[in-house]
């Protein structure tokens, strides 16, 4: 049994719904790996209870199973807001979180990230909204731009909020000289300089499938 195996058999299970979306997207969606999976999925969920959010925004739906587990830690009245480019998922994304009784509480959005980003900014500011900032942001999406997104974001989230930002190990590359080409790598090299470099984040990077960083907004 490898360490990964033992760390899977140790962790809670999937609940049906997202077992299923596991299934669905393995067997149909291009690229399956995407998908957050049992062991992150629950990381989420955990720390997204642990910080109990009114307001969630997610950069990246892929099929919905990383919005479902954020949305498990929503407040009574929270909403989580998900954002994704590619809209030839949209019928898949809105099938699988018909499954979930927190489909209520999750508003999807297909749109370009950089605008819709834009769009919520100009939302936050404007006098007639009332819109409060978000507490938690979930960045999951073009590995080139991660610089881009962390400085949209950094203004919607609220003092003392907190941001997730997955896959910024990239299966080692992070590190590997082979890649210093790759744009991909180069985005997230930077992301994670950019990161450590703002005397306003606190952030720990954890090795959990291709790292997950938790940044805390001073």
């Amino acid at each position: 049994m490898s360490i990964e195996e033992y760390i899977e058999t140790h962790t809670s299970p999937e609940n049906e719904v997202l077992a299923q979306i596991t299934h669905e997207t393995n067997v149909h969606i291009l690229n399956p790996h995407m998908l957050s999976g049992q062991v992150q999925g629950r990381l989420l969920a955990q720390l997204s209870r642990m910080i109990h959010p009114k307001r969630i925004l997610e950069l990246g739906t892929f099929t919905g199973y990383s919005a479902l587990c954020l949305a498990e830690g929503l407040t009574e009245d929270g909403e989580l807001i998900t954002i994704e480019h590619n809209d030839e998922l949209e019928e898949t994304i809105r099938h699988n979180l018909s499954l979930s009784p927190l489909a209520n509480k999750i508003r999807l959005v297909i749109a370009d990230a950089k605008e819709e980003l834009s769009r919520l900014a100009e939302e936050l500011t404007s006098s007639e909204k009332n819109v409060k900032q978000f507490d938690l942001v979930f960045i999951d999406a073009d590995k080139r731009e991660y610089c881009m997104y962390l400085d949209l974001v950094k203004n919607l989230v609220r003092p003392g909020g907190w941001i997730l930002a997955d896959n910024t190990l990239w299966d080692g590359h992070i590190i590997d000289p082979a890649y210093d080409r790759d744009k991909q790598t180069l985005g997230l090299r930077t992301f994670n300089d950019k990161v450590i470099a703002d005397s306003n984040l606190e952030c720990v990077i954890l090795p959990l499938r291709d790292g997950l960083t938790i940044i805390r907004k001073l």
